[in-house]
């Protein structure tokens, strides 16, 4: 399991925010034998980035980080039924150090799994209520609309519209979701390409990796010599050379993020879902 004890400055978290997630693989462990690369997993043989098989819903809203909390939904078990709720979730939304990405692994039948929208714009509310800034998951939601003028990013298997009767099956356990293995405490860096984790304690180093290879010239054997789209996602994957030669193409300005919203409480999330079992 992840430290959770590690505690990152609000420094780190802004210029993580700088940084696409593209590049953040690359420092993570895209290329183990550079050296501006920290090797944490094997790229191909470990689950720590995501796969197609889930999209962001806003692309427009930029690069988020976060620390991974997690939970299963599922269709009810009388075996089970009474012992957990969405307000352990949001409970463990409150405990986790700020800000936090809620991951949730959803397990269906297969003749269901395409047909959940779970999280709505209540459960979203409840969750930024105390301090969740996004949500991952391997199924569908819903309410799009209504959560983009929240500035709430979602990482989806998809949309639709409405749902049955659900459960909560376990909290703050590890979970795979879009081809990602998560554990709690574990930080999400995530854009429109997708998501990745790293333990926390690697991140002074992965913005440090990351601003070395910043500089002009680059020198071949950079990370950005190796793949062009290192910090500058809207260069053209066929101008290798310029990269290599270090070309006059600077560094694009970081996207302008809106001010996290300050967390309230989980009272304030209870009381605003109390009245309602659904989303």
């Amino acid at each position: 399991m992840p430290d959770t004890s590690v505690q990152l400055s609000d420094d780190i978290f802004a210029e993580l925010r700088k940084i696409d997630t593209p590049t953040i693989t690359n420092v993570v462990a895209t290329y183990p034998k550079n050296p501006l690369c920290l090797g944490l997993y094997n790229p191909w043989t470990e689950n720590w980035y995501s796969d197609s098989t889930i999209r962001c819903l806003y692309p427009e809203m930029g690069p988020i980080v976060g620390y991974a909390v997690t939970c299963v939904y599922g269709l009810p078990d009388h075996n089970f039924a009474g012992r957990l709720s969405f307000m352990d979730v949001v409970d463990a939304l409150d405990a986790m150090k700020k800000p936090t990405i809620l991951v949730i692994q959803q397990k269906w039948p297969p003749e269901l799994h395409n047909k959940a929208g779970l999280a709505g714009e209540m459960m979203v509310s409840s969750m930024m209520a105390v301090g969740c800034i996004g949500m991952i998951s391997n199924g569908p939601s819903r309410d799009i609309d209504a959560i983009r003028k929240l500035r709430f990013q979602l990482l989806l298997g998809g949309v639709t519209a409405g749902h049955g009767e659900m459960a909560v099956q376990s909290v703050n356990v590890p979970v795979s979701v879009g081809g990602m293995d998560v554990a709690p405490g574990d930080l999400i860096h995530m854009d429109e390409n997708g998501a990745v984790k790293f333990p926390a304690v690697h991140a002074p180093a992965i913005v440090k990796n990351a601003r070395a290879d910043a500089g002009l010239p680059r020198p071949a054997g950079s990370l950005a010599g190796q793949h062009p789209r290192m910090l500058h996602p809207r260069i053209h994957p066929l101008q290798p050379a310029l990269c290599a030669r270090g070309g006059a193409h600077q560094p694009g300005a970081a996207r302008l993020q809106q001010p996290l919203r300050k967390p309230a409480c989980a009272a304030t999330a209870h009381a605003a879902i109390a009245h309602c079992s659904g989303t």
